[in-house]
């Protein structure tokens, strides 16, 4: 027994729009689904390498390393004459 007001209307051709320009039809419970990446343009199947940088996170992680490995200069306490 199915109840029929608790099911989302499904779409048996919805389009799925990809940004690479590709685009394809899927069985969904949405009529038009948009996606940054699909099978044409994601490098495993491609067999390309692609680095996604988003927002400079490659350049921030590499000058945190780079700061990491530098040596750092110890404080030196100097006492106080009375």
């Amino acid at each position: 027994m199915a109840k029929k007001e608790i099911h989302p209307e499904y779409f048996p051709k919805a389009k799925v729009l990809c940004a690479c320009g590709n685009s394809f039809t899927v069985g969904a419970t949405k009529n038009e689904i948009k996606v940054e990446i699909c099978s044409k343009c994601h490098p495993f199947f491609t067999g390309e390498e692609k680095m996604l940088d988003v927002a400079g996170r490659l350049e921030r992680f590499k000058t945190r390393r780079s700061k990491a490995a530098e040596p750092k200069a110890k404080k030196v306490r100097v006492k106080k004459a009375k």
